[in-house]
């Protein structure tokens, strides 16, 4: 028996020791030198957080109560790391090529970013998650009551009582403390805790090291060799009658599910990853760490049957053998090999999941309300930081109360294979992202949240064994004494162990949904570029995305946005690098598709893919995705066996699908010919003004001997064209203010007649040189709307100033008239020309088109002042619409605006 003062003392030493490794691997980091902690050795140690404190005492004590299947742990992994290479190597490329974060990040990616999957995903990890903490908890407390002597009679009879919840709670403590401290310096993925791995990296060889000097003694010392050990064995040991059965199938199934899909894993093995060449010394190596480790649980656990008696705990047999056998020391050393199993997992766990709920819970909750302000530099990054650090505290506070519910439940003891079956749930959603075109967000969302429910309903909460939602007479007759959905013989399903009749219905459901829902439902643009991305990504990088995704943006409004998450410096130095890669002076790069996607990505390396495409999405404009382009990076041969496949047994699926995206094809055609036309006029019309402007001042410098009236009318001309490009750009300028505002316009009471007047009479100099008559018809009056003033004259007088430009008619005459219809206050002006051809009805209001071929002094519009009209009148909550055309008649615009009398108004105040 050993003094706990002792223990607390070696313990504390261990952990400022993991602070002084820690502090030194970042500094090296930082100076860049890294060197040793950047190397493949590190990499593959920091993996070995797989192994918890679960596996280093629950080993040997699943090998005594179930001989072999102790080995499907380490089976699983073993599997995965050799048998499927190549997997492991695609998540590691897409995380580093998409700046992936965590498991929530990659599938919330995968599935066109979309916030909801990652929440999904996050709250699934956080709940598996938490009751693994638990058991760490458990077992550093129960190894320090048991070496420390606290609970125990006799060293050989170890019989617990109620948990030090104290010692569990200062543990939990001086976790966090650690967690926050080197797992929280910074909020980018590829700025990488390299302090953390190098600290993790030294516990896997502490760990490592224990249980082998453990395993030696007990062959080696208590024994004459392996096969004196093994003599020892009782006749039913091994239990060799389950193996290869359904259980041992789900359990290495489930292990090999677990090193990819549990959050801890990921963090380390994709985003923590600085080369992907380490993966091949990973390949090898953690396989021989795994053989290294799980080398002596056979002879430990049969030593621990010999030695010790009956009432035992084989889950301590790692250390109550030493203590039985006077080693001190060496239960000293197997103790801090516990401790190291457990503090790693609890660590890289908590950074994995703090990082999933600052960004997919708290980014996304902060952009929505209103009162959260965050303008300033580096103000999101303090937030995610800071949400970080106290998600880093709750997450192991609700571990720590999780511990003290259900210390006393036999729940802990499986909590293991409950987690990893939690985990599981991400797999086909994953393994569908990255090899199936057709996976949606939908199917991926409903497979997850259906597995989530039959995993709770069927092991999680069963697990509690009546103690905690769900009572015991629903767990033995099923819900109102429902034999048929009784939680562990589901649907008839009986004589089936717990743990493998919960694998088969949870990720059955689960991928039958993921299936069948993505065949229904197709993915969405977004969902098939960023589909193509991941599952080509050894030959079509993110870089790519700028060939499919047409956006563009200010280039301050972008600083400012990359300033409030990576802080100034961070900033300054990413714009100015891209700024010098496009040969750009200034630290500002033009904002083109490709450097719009390049900042995406660094955001999403902060706050998620999700996250980073909501905010980029609130200063950027006209996005649009290009299916040719994203049809040209799909495997030729690949698509002609998919779609062959489908004709066969969906043709009229296929056929709407055709139609669609020939709809699609045509209406992005024709959105570009007007694009083309439209800067080709403002060219035009740019271009006229300046040659013109350009000509006469030319002639007036060299012309000195010119007479006063021919240079007054040169200057004249200049000064008209210069009235008229000016005009020119005001509009431009102004539909450009009008589609970029978000923030809704201050309505006042107006009287609409008195401000159409005032139209009427700003047009009459206008109408009299072009031989135009301007007639009122029935008028309505004592009327108020909601409107802003100038903005609503800015309509009228469009509207008349074209009827007068565009009128065709000998006796050109224009008819204004207003009435109320349906507590609307509709104004029609309407004139006697030819009108407004069929094919140019339909367009009339978008900002490339124009409706007439040319005024009477032979100029045409740009089109700008229609559409400038039309955004004018949503903005003010009505409408501006042009009304069907009868032959003889000529164009009639309609101007609706929700009207408020003199009565309502005040009721209404």
């Amino acid at each position: 028996m050993l003094s706990g003062n002792l223990v607390f003392a070696v313990s504390l030493g261990y952990v400022i020791l993991l602070f002084f490794v820690a502090f030194w691997g970042d500094k090296k980091a930082r100076t860049g030198s890294s060197g040793l902690f950047q190397s493949p050795l590190i990499y593959t140690l920091s993996i070995s957080v797989y192994c918890t404190s679960w596996t280093f005492y629950g080993a040997v004590g699943s090998a005594v109560r179930s001989g072999l299947e102790f080995a499907t742990i380490y089976i699983g992994p073993t599997i995965v790391f050799i048998g499927f290479w190549y997997l492991l190597r695609k998540l590691v490329r897409i995380g580093r090529v998409h700046r992936i974060t965590s498991i929530a990040d990659l599938l919330s990616s995968r599935y066109g970013k979309g916030e909801s999957l990652a929440v999904l995903v996050t709250l699934i990890a956080v709940i598996g998650t938490t009751p693994y903490i638990a058991l760490q908890l458990k077992a550093v407390t129960n190894s320090f009551q048991v070496i420390s002597g606290t609970v125990v009679s006799d060293l050989a009879h170890p019989v617990f009582g109620d948990p030090d919840y104290t010692t569990a709670f200062w543990i939990a403590f001086g976790m966090a403390i650690f967690t926050i401290v080197f797992g929280t310096r910074n909020i980018d993925a590829n700025e990488r805790h390299h302090g953390v791995v190098a600290a993790i990296a030294l516990e896997a060889l502490v760990k490592l090291f224990a249980l082998l000097a453990v395993g030696l003694f007990v062959v080696f010392s208590l024994a004459d060799g392996p096969g004196e050990v093994f003599s020892w064995a009782p006749p039913d040991f091994l239990n060799t009658e389950d193996v290869f059965g359904p259980r041992w199938v789900s359990l290495t199934f489930l292990a090999a599910t677990a090193v990819i899909c549990l959050p801890r894993q990921f963090q380390v093995t994709v985003v923590e990853n600085s080369d992907e060449r380490h993966l091949f010394t990973a390949s090898w190596m953690f396989p021989l760490y795994l053989m290294l480790i799980s080398l002596f649980v056979l002879p430990i656990a049969i030593a621990g049957l010999k030695f010790l008696p009956e009432t035992a705990n084989p889950d301590m047999f790692v250390l109550t053998l030493p203590m039985a056998m006077n080693q001190h020391t060496l239960a000293l050393i197997a103790f801090l090999g516990g401790f190291s199993s457990a503090t790693s997992m609890v660590i890289v766990a908590c950074i994995a999941l703090s990082t999933m709920v600052s960004n997919h819970v708290v980014m996304p909750l902060a952009l929505r309300l209103p009162w959260i302000e965050m303008k300033a530099s580096g103000d999101i990054r303090k937030l995610l930081l800071f949400s970080r650090r106290v998600s880093i505290c709750l997450v192991l506070l609700l571990g720590f109360v999780y511990f003290r519910l259900s210390a006393k439940s036999d729940a802990l003891a499986s909590i293991g294979l409950i987690a990893f079956l939690g985990v599981a749930q991400f797999l086909p959603s994953l393994i569908g992202g990255l090899y199936w075109r057709q996976a949606s967000a939908k199917g991926a969302f409903a497979g997850l949240a259906a597995g989530f429910m039959l995993w709770l309903y069927t092991l999680f909460f069963p697990s509690f064994e009546g103690q905690f939602v769900m009572p015991l007479s629903v767990i033995e007759n099923g819900p109102w004494g429902i034999g048929f959905l009784q939680p562990q013989a589901l649907f008839g399903l009986t004589d089936m162990d717990p743990l493998v009749h919960a694998l088969f219905w949870s990720l059955s459901i689960n991928t039958f949904l993921f299936v069948i829902v993505s065949v229904i439902f197709d993915p969405k643009p977004l969902e098939r570029l960023q589909g193509a991305l991941f599952i080509d990504v050894f030959r079509a990088p993110a870089d790519n995305e700028s060939r499919f995704i047409r956006r563009y943006a200010a280039s301050s409004d972008l600083f400012v946005l990359a300033q409030r998450i990576l802080g100034t410096n961070t900033a300054y130095r990413l714009f100015s690098d891209f700024a010098k890669k496009q040969g750009v002076s200034g630290h500002l790069p033009r904002a083109d598709d490709e450097f719009i996607g390049h900042l995406e990505r660094e955001l999403a390396g902060s706050v998620g893919a999700a996250t980073a495409r909501a905010m980029i999405s609130q200063v950027v404009k006209g996005e649009t995705i290009s299916l040719d382009e994203l049809m040209k990076i799909v495997d030729e041969t690949q698509q002609v066996i998919d779609y062959s496949r489908q004709l066969e047994v969906k043709s009229h699926q296929l056929q709407q699908t055709a139609r669609q995206l020939r709809d699609a094809n045509e209406r992005l055609k024709q959105l570009d010919m007007q694009k083309d036309d439209f800067l080709s006029q403002v060219s035009h019309e740019l271009r006229t003004p300046m040659t013109s402007i350009r000509s006469f001042a030319q002639i007036l410098l060299e012309t000195p001997d010119m007479t006063i009236e021919e240079t007054q009318r040169f200057t004249g001309i200049i000064l008209e064209e210069s009235m008229r490009l000016t005009r020119l750009l005001d509009e431009i300028l102004d539909l450009a203010r009008l589609e970029g505002e978000q923030v809704p316009w201050i309505l006042q009471r107006v009287d609409p007649e008195e401000t159409l007047e005032r139209a009427v009479a700003t047009c009459h100099g206008l109408a009299s040189q072009a031989d135009t008559k301007i007639e009122f018809g029935a008028r309505a009056a004592g009327i108020e709307v909601k409107a802003e003033a100038d903005r609503l004259r800015q309509v009228y007088l469009n509207l008349i100033t074209n009827a007068i430009k565009y009128n065709t008619s000998d006796k050109p005459v224009i008819t204004i008239r207003t009435t109320l219809e349906d507590d609307r206050y509709c104004v029609y002006i309407q004139d006697n020309g030819e009108g407004i051809r069929a094919d140019d009805r339909e367009r009339i209001f978008k900002k490339f088109s124009r409706g007439w071929r040319e005024s009477k002094d032979g100029r045409s519009g740009t089109g700008l002042g229609l559409a400038i009209s039309w955004q004018i009148m949503q903005r003010l909550q009505g409408d501006l619409e042009l009304l069907p055309q009868t032959p003889g008649d000529g164009a009639c615009f309609r101007v609706t605006l929700p009207f408020v009398s003199i009565k309502t108004s005040k009721a209404a105040e």
